[in-house]
């Protein structure tokens, strides 16, 4: 169903009467760890590795954020101050380029076949389908034109003349920063959050799980896990090698 009804109330010739208004639901999906299996950080690490871009304490440096994001400790801003520096001073263009080729080569393989399965049923029951994820448009873009979703709701760095600053636009589009993302977007497209669903697999995302009304748990970390148990929610427990492929 494409929406909600909500009941409001007018006044006409002095008679209160009642009137139904049709309000927009929304599923939000998280990326890493959830439409895809791996995380990106790491595979776009090993890219670069492979194209020469970058040393390889800087790619250890990327295990270890990942690492700490897993257990629910990363130090968002700390992190994007020290991806900012890397990529200050290099072309918007360039990088969005070498970005559609990374996602063709090593992150696409990693689509898990379920979570495109319920993109395609949310878009079919005229849900408004959005990504919701801490990472950059040049990774979100090629996976949206992929899954055909229409927003993007990630973390955007600051541009001037057609160069990265090294700068983000805050609040990142993370943990309780989604919200901020997720309520502003919401209130533009007229969407009830309370009827809305979110996939994740993160604990970090337990601000946004906690104000849908569909909370739905994909391979969670440990802690989200717990926290699903205790709460009754969902747990989807799925493999990158379901046997139905993923479409081209």
């Amino acid at each position: 169903m494409p929406g909600v009804s909500q009941q409001n109330v007018h006044y006409s010739d002095g008679l209160l009467v009642a009137r139904r208004t049709v309000v927009a639901v929304a599923a939000f999906f998280d990326i890493d760890g959830t439409l895809i299996s791996k995380n990106s950080g790491p595979l776009y690490m090993k890219f670069l590795r492979r194209r020469g871009e970058i040393r390889r304490r800087d790619a250890l440096r990327t295990v270890y954020l990942y690492l700490r994001y897993r257990l629910g400790l990363l130090d968002i801003e700390a992190a994007a101050q020290s991806s900012g520096g890397w990529i200050r001073g290099r072309s918007e263009q360039a990088v969005a380029e070498h970005c559609r080729l990374w996602y063709r080569d090593m992150v696409r393989q990693y689509l898990q076949p379920e979570m495109v399965r319920r993109v395609q049923l949310h878009r079919a029951a005229g849900h408004v389908v959005a990504l919701l994820s801490s990472t950059t448009p040049y990774l979100a873009t090629p996976l949206a034109e992929d899954l055909g979703i229409e927003h993007l709701l990630v973390s955007r760095m600051v541009i001037e003349n057609g160069r990265f600053t090294g700068e983000v636009h805050r609040p990142i589009c993370y943990g309780a920063g989604k919200i901020h993302w997720a309520r502003r977007f919401a209130e533009e497209h007229d969407i009830d959050l309370a009827e809305s669903w979110f996939y994740t697999d993160s604990v970090t995302d337990l601000p946004m799980l906690e104000i849908v009304g569909h909370p739905e748990i994909v391979n969670p970390d440990p802690r989200l896990r717990r926290e699903a148990k205790k709460r009754g929610w969902n747990i989807m427990q799925i493999r990158v090698d379901d046997p139905e492929p993923v479409p081209a």
